[in-house]
């Protein structure tokens, strides 16, 4: 019997869960899964909740983990017992996103792997596992270029009153929130990361106007000069993106590999199909 495999890419915001195997293929999405925010018995019932009932007894032999917060090994150990109080006959293999990513993007090819989603993150990757790692200080005190750290300009923009009537308009049409909701929702309920990144949308959709283009163009120069530099192989080996920041803005990527004299590789929104590709 062919092996039935279920592939998972896991970041704050949503999880994608491919299950593969014996001629078919099924996509599942649940909400995100980090072990920063939740605890062993609320990732277990997620699982339970959002998962199993769409995967319909299906039996798994194998489950291939990739989550954001795994490269911690007490957050890895959490969802591994997690997964095993969900799956308890399957092979399961647990690690943390940018090894997902840089099996996706770089295949069994050397690159340097970068992750601008909710949060960011990146590595050099030598085709078979990851040796640098420009370190991710979390969205307060870094994640440049991520969803957090944009959504975060966008909220100081609106809320410092720097922009102009129009922006400020569009502004409040999109969100209808306020000063006390903004700051309650940043400091005193839970996943503040994701709620900043909603805000980035807001400047996918108003691309053109030149404080938006700014607020883009100076985060993701960020991530450029504060990670990518910090490796002597960007200026040898491709840059691969995924992401959905990457994706909806790879035009300024591509503008800034070309000032920083940088290759740009793949740009991908995601990285399941490159991880259905390796694991096939």
């Amino acid at each position: 019997m062919p092996t039935v495999k279920l592939i998972a890419d896991s970041g704050a915001t949503k999880a994608e869960w491919c299950l593969i195997g014996q001629g078919r293929k099924k996509t599942i999405f649940t909400q995100g899964i980090s072990p920063y925010f939740l605890n062993t018995i609320q990732i277990k019932e997620l699982l339970i909740k959002e998962l199993m009932p769409k995967l319909k007894n299906a039996v798994v032999d194998e489950v291939y983990y990739y989550g954001t917060g795994c490269a911690n090994s007490d957050n890895a150990k959490s969802v591994k017992k997690a997964l095993r109080a969900a799956f308890p006959d399957s092979r399961l293999e647990v690690t943390h996103d940018l090894m997902g990513a840089a099996k996706a993007l770089c295949g069994d090819e050397k690159g340097i792997a970068c992750i601008l989603g909710t949060g960011s993150n990146s590595c050099y990757y030598n085709g078979r596992k990851i040796v640098k790692n420009s370190p991710g200080l979390g969205y307060v005190l870094g994640d440049e270029g991520s969803g957090a750290y944009l959504g975060k300009k966008v909220v100081q923009y609106y809320l410092y009153e720097t922009f102009d009537d129009e922006l400020r308009g569009r502004f409040d049409l999109t969100y209808t929130t306020n000063k006390a909701e903004i700051l309650s929702n940043v400091y005193k309920k839970p996943l503040p990361n994701r709620y900043l990144a909603g805000f980035a949308r807001f400047l996918a959709e108003n691309r053109g106007h030149y404080m938006v283009e700014n607020i883009v163009e100076d985060g993701l120069n960020d991530f450029f000069f504060n990670h990518l530099c910090k490796y002597n192989e960007a200026w040898k080996r491709p840059i691969h993106f995924t992401g959905g920041v990457s994706f909806g803005f790879r035009d300024v990527l591509q503008q800034l590999c070309n000032s920083y004299e940088f290759e740009l590789g793949k740009v991908i929104k995601n990285p399941m199909i490159g991880l259905i590709e390796y694991h096939s």
